[in-house]
């Protein structure tokens, strides 16, 4: 059972090799696109392809009902035109492509009422460019085919709009060697408005017919890919290919769900059964775009899809009022543990977005928990600043010895001091 407060967790040593480009297979840039992978995402191209498609141009002529309240321009907007998210609307509204009652608008807060008529256009994806960036990096393995890191929290993994620099991806340019490249924007699904958070993302080298800035001088070299994403706020180990075999072949133990991947969470309450599986299908909530939701039946025409995640109660922390709880991942869908563990009433503490509000937390805490200790807790949960989410392990074959190889990190400070600071009013081991 994990303890989470233990050295003797087996971690395999380390074996960094000096990187060679002339062991490698090298190859071009091109683009990044989306590819089956972890962690909240293993669609497939083609679907991801379809669901985010690219919007350019698509006009919306329409007046708003009578019957609707005052929402903002940018809310209303996005909910007149199927599957676009708010940062791109509100990009197109700022460029002044947007008019209501026939006054073009630059402001995205503008209140629109039953009755005025709004004309816009969907601005064009501007392209994103991923810089080298001498970027501290926790490099847990290294040789000549794949890297895995220790990704902090707050670190987003993919540049996007709102978040162009201090990204995993610079990090690992800078790390290889490897130039600036230029790839087309894209539809995000995001905690913040204009920040990448999906979980899933593939440097795909071979299934995209966009070629690199071409201001930017690419020598043949060799590419890294990223086959899986944890969102900004998760901290833990991902796995990055540095050859085009190697990617291919983890892209394909991410499609076939044979990647070990364990996450550690710490929860708002109790789960009512202490250990179970999950098999919800997830799908976009139509009431609040930046997150998903766990849709009970059938996948409703496609809104949702097949997730299913194993969750087991490690330890009932502070009387009840919160839990360490294990996640392993039979799927990967965006946000697949959040929007699972919101659907079983136990939101992740300090995740916002899903219901693990601060408010929340407290509400929970309190009552079974010594006043004594109150003014503490208050303390402890207003320091919180991301949803407390890990990926513990990760393991996998490796692409080009075929062993099998895994690789565990206990979670950082943040995680392990609100764990602590739980476990000192009181704890209970679930065996």
């Amino acid at each position: 059972m994990l303890a989470l407060n233990s050295t003797s967790i087996f971690v395999p040593p380390q074996n960094p090799k000096p990187f060679s480009f002339s062991r490698v297979s090298s190859f071009i840039f091109r683009a990044f696109s989306k590819f089956p992978g972890d962690s909240d995402s293993d669609d497939s191209p083609s679907e991801i392809t379809g669901r985010r498609s690219n919007y350019s141009g698509v006009k919306l002529e329409e007046t708003v009902d009578v019957k609707t309240g005052k929402l903002r321009l940018d809310s209303w907007v996005s909910s007149r035109i199927n599957g676009i998210s708010r940062a791109r609307v509100q990009s197109s509204i700022r460029s002044g492509l947007v008019s209501v009652n026939g006054r073009v608008t630059d402001k995205v807060s503008h209140t629109v009422k039953g009755g005025d008529k709004v004309n816009c256009t969907i601005a064009d994806l501007k392209p994103l460019r991923a810089e080298p960036e001498d970027i501290p990096l926790d490099i847990v393995y290294e040789d000549d085919h794949v890297l895995v890191v220790n990704k902090p929290a707050h670190m987003v993994v993919h540049p996007a709009p709102g978040n162009a620099t201090g990204t995993l991806v610079s990090g690992i340019l800078h790390h290889c060697s490897l130039p600036t490249v230029s790839f087309p924007g894209e539809e995000v699904l995001s905690d913040v408005e204009d920040d990448s958070d999906d979980e899933l993302n593939l440097f795909s080298t071979d299934q995209s017919p966009y070629g690199v800035d071409s201001s930017v001088v690419c020598e043949p070299s060799v590419r890294p890919g990223i086959v899986h994403r944890l969102d900004k706020g998760t901290s833990g180990l991902l796995v990055v290919a540095k050859t085009e075999q190697s990617l291919a072949n983890l892209a394909e133990q991410f499609k076939k769900h044979t990647i070990k991947r364990v996450y550690v969470s710490i929860t708002c309450g109790v789960p009512t059964s202490v250990s179970g599986r999950i098999d919800i299908p997830i799908g976009r909530d139509s009431n609040n775009r930046i997150r998903m939701i766990a849709i009970p039946g059938s996948h409703k025409g496609g809104r949702a899809r097949n997730a299913a995640s194993r969750y087991k109660v490690i330890e009932k922390l502070a009387g009840g009022g919160s839990a360490l709880v294990e996640w392993r991942l039979e799927t990967g869908r965006t946000h697949q543990i959040r929007a699972h563990a919101k659907y079983l009433g136990i939101p992740l503490l300090g995740d916002e977005v899903y219901g693990g509000t601060k408010n929340m937390a407290l509400s929970l805490l309190q009552p079974k928990t010594p006043p004594r200790s109150h003014g503490k807790l208050s303390q402890l949960i207003s320091g919180i600043e991301r949803p407390c989410l890990h990926a513990l392990t990760l393991g996998f074959r490796h692409p080009y010895t075929g062993e099998n190889i895994h690789f565990t990190r206990l979670p950082p400070a943040d995680f392990a001091e609100v764990l602590s600071e739980l476990r000192a009013i009181s704890t209970e081991k679930v065996l």
